[in-house]
């Protein structure tokens, strides 16, 4: 059953000596917390009274979840907050995956058991002159794991269009909160996250970054591996206060843009290059999102009938509500120097 925020969840497997299970319950509450904040807050931003969050709740073998998605706002064409509490074991592939990635203490053939809770949102302007917002914090667990746990999230920009002054007020806003968290003088939590991020969201078949970057960390047990300062004892608590600092900025950092470019008249001419630029997105997504690729692979072979399928409409909530996919010829493929569309390629 969901809780309310500031209730205790319950049943979560405990997947780490030193994980606890309050520890994982007290962060599931300040996601359940986090999603009601930013929902609010985005509705009010929206402005049209008709347009609010639907709640959909749910509760599976493994765990619970609560999606929430507003649809044809005034600003938000469609925006999702999402909120999942997981437990399980560790499929072949996902093991493997999280190996390659440095985290030792996973056995690569699988099935050992984790847990998870996360808070994800991307919001979808209706106008092609305000950037698609994305952002996550996240906790995950194994048995037999590092200390405990791992932290992960972030928050990145998707424009149409290139705005200096957007891109800029956007990335010092992230290098002032990681900022906070690093030691007197130093940028070095900001530079390994806006790397890590530059990386990450880049679509290799179309040999293009899908955004503008922000700030990506993942595999977090200290801030030391994320270009921070060691913490030495707290370490654990040093890295879950930089992810909740993230959360509470998620929306302060997009506000100012939304102020500055939601009243820009639009053409049909852009309205075309959005719907285009989202397929971008979708590509994404499908091919190299690790969120969506956890939950697709997750799936139970055929005929398995006592795992149950995933839960596709949160997996996909994250799409835009429209997308075209233009054929282009490689001969029409440029555009004339100098054009807004062909900058925002560059």
């Amino acid at each position: 059953r969901h809780r309310q925020p500031g209730r205790k969840t319950r049943n979560l497997r405990v997947c780490a000596a030193t994980t606890t299970a309050s520890s994982m319950e007290v962060f599931a509450d300040f996601c359940d917390e986090m999603q009601e904040r930013i929902c609010k807050a985005a509705e009010e931003l929206d402005g049209d009274t008709t347009a609010t969050f639907c709640k959909d709740e749910f509760t599976r073998p493994g765990g619970r979840g609560c999606t929430r998605v507003l649809q044809g706002g005034r600003l938000l064409e469609k925006a999702a907050v999402n909120v999942s509490v997981l437990s399980g074991t560790l499929t072949p592939e996902r093991a493997q995956a999280m190996r390659q990635r440095g985290r030792d203490g996973v056995d690569a053939i699988g099935g050992q058991p984790y847990a998870a809770a996360a808070l994800s949102l991307v919001f979808h302007p209706r106008s092609p002159h305000v950037p698609t917002l994305r952002a996550d914090v996240r906790l995950f667990a194994i048995d037999g794991g590092d200390g405990g746990g791992w932290y992960g999230g972030g928050c990145d920009l998707t424009p149409n269009y290139l705005e200096e002054q957007d891109i800029v007020g956007f990335h010092s806003h992230w290098r002032d909160v990681c900022a906070k968290h690093d030691a007197k003088g130093s940028d070095g939590i900001y530079r390994h996250c806006k790397a890590h991020c530059d990386e990450y969201f880049y679509i290799p078949a179309r040999g293009e970054h899908r955004g503008t970057g922000g700030i990506f960390f993942d595999d977090a047990h200290t801030l030391e591996a994320i270009g921070g300062p060691s913490s030495g004892a707290d370490d654990m608590q040093a890295v879950d206060a930089f992810t909740r600092d993230v959360a509470e900025n998620l929306l302060p950092s997009w506000e100012p843009i939304v102020a500055r470019r939601r009243g820009t008249p639009v053409t049909d001419a852009e309205r075309e290059w959005q719907c285009r630029r989202r397929g971008r997105y979708i590509e994404f997504n499908l091919l190299n999102d690790r969120g969506v690729r956890f939950g697709l692979v997750n799936a139970p072979p055929p005929g398995q009938k006592d795992v149950p399928l995933p839960r596709m409409e949160s997996i996909m909530v994250s799409a835009p509500p429209e997308v075209r996919w233009t054929y282009v010829g490689d001969a029409d493929n440029r555009r004339p120097e100098g054009d807004r569309e062909e900058q925002m390629l560059e």
